[in-house]
This record gives C-alpha cells, structure tokens and sequence, in this order.
C-alpha cells in the first residue's frame, strides 16, 4: 500500500503547481457566464413585472375612467372588447334583449357599458332620451360606432352636422316630402303592392320578408337611380345590398366566412356600381333630371358645389338601404302580428271595404283622402312598429361634460338611446308585449319623436322617409286585407342581434277573394 501512496503524493506534487490556474481560469469564466445569466433574467423579470403592472394600470383606468363627476353605474367590461359579446347575443323575441334588461334591472335605467372599444351611456330613461334629442347640435351630436360608420361611409348623413346635415335634409325631402308622396308616390307604392300580391298569389308560397324587400327597392331604387335590373351593370345591385343586411349588425370582426366581411364586401360591390353610374351621369352634363340621382349631380356641377363626390355616394347608398329595409322589415312582422290576431285583421277589413264602397270605382287607385281616412290602420302601424323596434339603438356624443339626472356624462363619451326600452316599459304601456292597436285609440297623431315614442327617431333627426313608410305600409295592408286571405306555410321565428332578422324566412300562402 505505502508505494501506491508515495506514487500518488508524488503524482499530486508534480500536478498541484499547474491546478491552481487552470481552476481559477474555468471559474471565473463560469461565475462570468452565471452572472450574465442572473442579470439577463433579473432583467427579463424586471420587465415583465413592469408590463404587469402597466396592465394592471391600464385595466384600472379602463375600469375606472376618469370624470369631473359622478358616473352612471354599470361595468366597462374587458379592456378593448368591454361588453360587446353580449350586447351582439342574440334575443329569438319581442321582448327588450336581455342585455339591456339585465343591466336596467341591476342599474337602473341610465348605466355605463363599453361597445366595440368605446365607453357609452345607455338611457332607457324617456326624459333623458327627449332632452339629448332635443339638444342635438349643443350639447350633443350625432355618433355611431367606428364599424357602423366604416359599414356606412365617413360622409355618410348620420355623421354630417350643421349646415351641411339641413342641406342635405332638405335635398331629400324634395323626393319623400309630403307633395311629392301625394302627387306622385301614394300611386305608385299603391300600383306596386297591387301588382306583387297578385303576383304572389299565383305561386304556392312567397317568403315575405324577401318578397317585400323586392318590391320596395324596384320602387325606390327607381326613383333615387333610375333602377333597371335588366341593365347588366345594375343586376346584382340588390344582392349587393342582401349581403350589406346580413351583417349590418353583427359582431365586428372583418375577415372571410363573417357576416360582417361580407357585409363589407356588400358595401364595396353596391358603391363600384353607384360610383361607375355617376361617372356616366357626370360625362353627360346636358342630361336631363329623371331621377334624385340626377338632382345630387346636378349639385355636384355647381359652380362652387357643398357636395363632395364622397358624401353624395354615401348619401345615395344611405337613401337606398333605409328606403327599403326598415320598411320591409316592419311589414313582414305586422303581417306576423296580423296573423296571429284575427280580431285585428276583421277590423282593419271592416275599414277599408267601408273605402272602397263609398268608391265610384271599387276598383280605382287609393287617393290621399282615403290614405288620411285610415284611422284603425294607422293605429295599427303605430302598433307595429313599437313592437317591432327596427332601430335597437340611436347613438350620439357628449361634446362637453353633461350633468343630468345627478351624473356626469365626460366629453366624448357616446350616448346610446334605447327605443326598445320606452316601447316596452310596463309603466308607459299597459302589457307591453300584447299588440293591441286600440292603445293607440282616441290619441292625438304623432308626427314627431315624443318622450314615449320614437320608433322614427327624434330631434332634428326626426327620420325624413316616415311618411313613406307610413304610405307603403297603409297601402300594403289595404291591398292584403280586401283582395286577400292568407294562411303561414313555415318560419316566422326571429332573432334580434340586436337587429331584427327571420333566420328561417317568414313563407306564406295568399288566397285571393270572390
């Protein structure tokens, strides 16, 4: 053993001289390489933590905005999304969505909520619905959503204030204005209404909403563009505008399979058109006037013109889509309602064959003196489109901080009006969700948004096509009721997201009279 161990020592003697500096070396290259190590994950730690805290922030603030006052209560949701998803659920009835229920429930009926990444002020409250519409111009303005205003257009007239917003009433009013409904318009919508229940009669089924649809942009369409679906590069216009509707009010997210791309791509094949119709018009400056059309370019090619390009294309793509939608939407519900409440429907023909017996020819057109005569039907369109609730919501914008009913609305925050919410108030309308035109009996005809009633609108921007819409719908319902019956063959189910839709069609027989 003793020479393996002086081997050894002999070994460890010659080596140890050598061993100090290469460990010393190796060492302070590992403890080099260790604390960069250290201080790269300190660091990294460092910055996390600082992210974590700059979100935690930034949440807290979106949570908690800043005010000069006192908020409304409610919940901003999540950051950016806020409560989007829920405010899009959808609804399958008549009833105020549960998303505006819930929160007036828990809230009352002012509250804070955030929509596509904007913080808003919904007011189901009637006093403060009249007075933001009343000081329109002062201390509020009208506003939509970043995707409702990319979907309509910059220049769209529900973004235009002022002087330029009247201008453009104005213009309007020439075409849907009370002279040109009665010299003009009664007759037409009358002639069109006759001819497609005829025409529809003589098929096993109609889906109406569709069908309604239709009709009213061949008639409208004509008189704002000179439509022709017969002309190649306006055939596909309205399917154009059908793939607009489908995503109008959908869930905000652009990209291919999505209602809401291909209500993009609606709005991008409608406008290529309207924009290859002008560039014609304008080529031909000796045209003759023959459709509203022609009078916006007419305005283009003044001297010193107000319009632009962009908003008189916005402006005729507006005009198109609320000409005939809304319209063909609350038709399709009321002759839902119709349906289902036969008592209604005795009354309604009890009215209108008392018309056409006083006639000299049952046969003739309906003049504006029976269209004004039409007391119950007008009691049943007021019905009709409280229930219906075809605009979910109408927005606007705090230009200065607002204090009303004891809150604080800051500057720039949005303000959304809820009709639905009025029109189904138990403490306005006795069993809200009961049609019932008799409520209506005995008061006084609005012709204005009220405190109580707004399915039109309200303030300056009362809706300019009311009347029209009044005429098409009194003029359907006189043609159904006295030439037709009329029994459901399938659907009728909707859905409000929160816009109003017949996911499965609204399909029904017609049966002509003796």
């Amino acid at each position: 053993m003793q020479p393996y161990l002086q081997l050894a020592s002999l070994r460890l003697a010659t080596t140890i001289p050598l061993t100090p500096r290469l460990y010393d070396a190796n060492l302070l290259a590992a403890s080099g390489a260790a604390m960069a190590s250290s201080m790269a994950y300190i660091a990294l730690l460092c910055a996390a933590l600082a992210a974590v805290v700059a979100l935690l922030r930034w949440a807290y603030r979106w949570s908690h905005p800043r005010s000069n006052g006192r908020l409304p209560p409610g919940s901003l949701g999540l950051p950016v999304i806020g409560e989007t998803l829920q405010f899009f659920a959808p609804n399958p009835t008549c009833d105020l969505s549960p998303f505006v229920k819930e929160r007036i429930k828990r809230y009352g009926s002012i509250f804070k909520t955030s929509v596509v990444g904007r913080p808003v002020v919904v007011s189901a409250d009637p006093e403060m619905n009249y007075y933001v519409f009343q000081q329109e111009g002062k201390l509020f303005e009208s506003w939509y959503p970043d995707t409702f205003t990319e979907i309509f257009g910059r220049d769209n007239v529900g973004s235009l204030h002022g002087f330029m917003y009247k201008y453009l009433k104005t213009l309007v009013l020439r075409l849907y204005g009370q002279e040109n409904l009665k010299s003009v318009l009664l007759a037409e919508t009358d002639a069109a209404c006759r001819g497609s229940l005829a025409s529809w009669a003589s098929q096993p089924s109609v889906e109406l909403k569709e069908g309604i649809s239709t009709m009213i942009f061949d008639l409208t369409a004509k008189k704002l563009i000179g439509y022709d679906p017969s002309k190649p590069s306006q055939v596909n216009l309205r399917k154009n505008f059908g793939a607009f509707i489908r995503g109008l009010i959908s869930f905000p997210l652009n990209i291919p399979g999505t209602a809401y791309h291909e209500c993009m791509e609606g709005r991008k094949n409608a406008m290529k058109v309207l924009r290859g119709m002008m560039k014609e018009r304008m080529a031909e400056p000796e045209r003759p006037c023959e459709d509203f059309f022609d009078h916006v370019i007419q305005e283009l090619m003044r001297e010193k013109p107000l319009l632009t390009e962009t908003i008189a294309l916005d402006l005729m793509f507006v005009l198109l889509f609320a000409s005939f939608e809304t319209t063909a939407l609350a038709l399709t519900i009321g002759v839902k309602l119709l349906t289902e409440n036969p008592k209604v429907v005795d009354a309604l023909r009890e009215e209108h064959e008392a018309i056409i017996r006083n006639r000299k020819d049952p046969n003739s057109g309906v003049t504006w003196a029976e269209y004004k005569s039409m007391t119950f039907t007008s009691q049943v369109i007021m019905e009709i489109v409280r229930l219906a609730n075809i605009v979910p919501g109408i927005f606007r914008k705090a230009l200065q901080d607002v204090e009303i009913k004891g809150y604080t609305i800051p500057a720039g925050w949005g303000i959304m009006v809820c009709p639905p919410a009025v029109h189904l108030n138990p403490e306005i309308y006795e069993d809200p969700l009961a049609f019932n035109p008799w409520r209506w009996q005995g008061k006084p005809e609005i012709t204005g948004g009220t405190k109580h009633f707004m399915a039109f609108g309200g303030g300056l921007r009362f809706c300019v096509g009311t009347d029209l819409s009044k005429v098409l719908m009194a003029t359907f319902i006189h043609s159904l009721v006295t030439k037709y019956s009329w029994r459901t063959v399938k659907g009728g189910n909707i859905v409000r997201t929160p816009g109003l839709s017949f996911p499965d069609g609204f399909h029904i027989q017609l049966f002509p009279k003796n």
